[in-house]
């Protein structure tokens, strides 16, 4: 890497993500809805909580991250789902605490 080059935002990144969200006919909730399933195979604490976040903010309900997350569940193993389900409680929580503030 180049020196004084920063490698985080990385604009190629963000260029690729915008892309792939607006190549098809999924709206953004449910892309997210997927991202956060994404985020809990990979074991992405994060990821997992900033797509729980995006979600909210496109209109997803408790329940549908809750069945995104239980979706993991044989795939991924019951440890990394209840895991992520705390993650995705806590973001929740925050959320609900922010909104009403």
């Amino acid at each position: 890497m180049a020196p004084g080059r920063s490698i985080w935002p990385d604009p190629s990144h963000e260029s690729i993500a915008k892309a792939v969200d607006a190549a098809g006919p999924l709206d953004r909730k449910s892309c997210e809805l997927i991202k956060i399933g994404l985020s809990v195979g990979a074991g992405l604490e994060t990821a997992t909580r900033s797509h729980v976040r995006r979600a909210m903010e496109h209109g997803a309900t408790e329940a549908e991250i809750e069945q995104a997350i239980l979706l993991a569940m044989n795939t991924c193993g019951f440890p990394r789902t209840v895991m992520a389900w705390q993650w995705a409680r806590q973001q929740i929580d925050r959320q609900q605490k922010d909104a009403s503030a």
